[in-house]
């Protein structure tokens, strides 16, 4: 049994607190709210992000940054990416340096175009982190339905550590060494993502979606080949399996904001609504200006920022990618 601290009260560290408690861990959840934390005391329930889940009476619901991280074996990273220097930030004096963080965090920080890992270490120095990143839903995970995930470090020994606590009956967990690929597969596929809810939006068929997660998984390795990756990683679980995921599920918020786009609502309305993060709009800012400076080509990435940000129609930027240059498909497997 290991002593677990999960920094994030959303839906997927709400998840992820279940799962590990039905393993036997000792867990606790840190919450930036202290009042919402006490309104998940009282009812046993995360209400506002994981509603009809009821949490096990052993999970811990602790607002104090100090006493949620005391003697803790293993830290689960589960703020957005946009809040999670400024949450580490509180962590930096209390946690100790041998203390292994698994990040689940997916997103790229705007401004530093920093991915996850990197906040941590920049934040609270270099320890030991691992990304675990996959298909995953919070609402199915929560409720015991099966799911695989792919969990990355430099250090194998870390990986195999965070296999160990993770791996459940309906939670499986491979290991990998490429935690850059991982965890750009994670980040990028929100900016297809919100493509593929605008084409649901628009009325679109199976056949466009089909076109976009293909030639989106492109564009996302080709990214994450000039940060460092490996290629073959994105055809893995954190990419094409995370992509089809979250293009398809009603569950989704990124496909839930692409689909409100492609039916005429404005971005900030849709923000301005939303209790959840939706990291796939601030990460394509993010992904166009690294595309920009390593000379990257991310055509649909390019058409949805043009959309988010500078009012282009949702039917406009579909004609716009549909009329580029004729070209051969060998960019796909090479």
């Amino acid at each position: 049994m290991k002593r677990i601290a999960v920094i994030g009260d959303g839906g997927w560290g709400t998840a992820l607190a279940l799962l590990l408690d039905a393993k036997g861990h000792r867990v606790r959840i840190w919450g930036a709210f202290p009042e919402y934390l006490s309104d998940m005391r009282r009812r046993r329930e995360n209400v506002k992000f994981l509603k009809g889940v009821a949490l096990s009476p052993s999970i811990e619901l602790i607002p104090d940054p100090a006493d949620a991280v005391a003697d803790a074996d293993l830290v689960v990273s589960a703020v957005p990416t946009r809040f999670l220097r400024n949450v580490l930030v509180r962590f930096e004096p209390i946690l100790d340096a041998g203390v292994p963080i698994v990040s689940v965090t997916k997103g790229i920080e705007e401004g530093t175009l920093r991915r996850p890992s990197q906040i941590i270490h920049e934040v609270l120095g270099r320890r030991p982190v691992a990304v675990l990143s996959g298909p995953s839903h919070a609402e199915e995970v929560a409720r015991g339905l099966p799911a695989s995930v792919v969990v990355a470090s430099s250090d194998e020994s870390i990986a195999l550590a965070a296999q160990q606590a993770f791996m459940a009956d309906r939670f499986r967990v491979y290991t990998h060494d490429d935690l850059v690929g991982i965890e750009l597969g994670g980040a990028l596929k929100n900016v297809i993502a919100l493509a593929a809810g605008i084409c649901d939006g628009l009325g679109f068929g199976d056949n466009a979606k089909a076109a976009l997660l293909t030639r989106g998984i492109v564009e996302i390795a080709r990214l994450g080949a000039a940060l460092g990756a490996r290629k073959g990683t994105f055809h893995g679980l954190s990419g094409m399996g995370d992509l089809i995921t979250t293009c398809i599920s009603p569950h989704g918020r990124n496909r839930s904001v692409g689909i409100a786009i492609g039916r005429g609502q404005s971005l900030e309305g849709i923000l301005a609504g939303m209790e959840m993060v939706a990291e796939g709009v601030f990460t394509t800012r993010a992904a166009r200006t690294l595309s920009k400076r390593y000379g990257v080509e991310m055509p649909i990435t390019e058409e949805v920022y043009r959309v988010l940000f500078k009012r282009k129609s949702p039917a406009r930027a579909v004609r716009d990618l549909m009329k580029r240059g004729r070209k051969p498909e060998s960019d796909l497997v090479n």
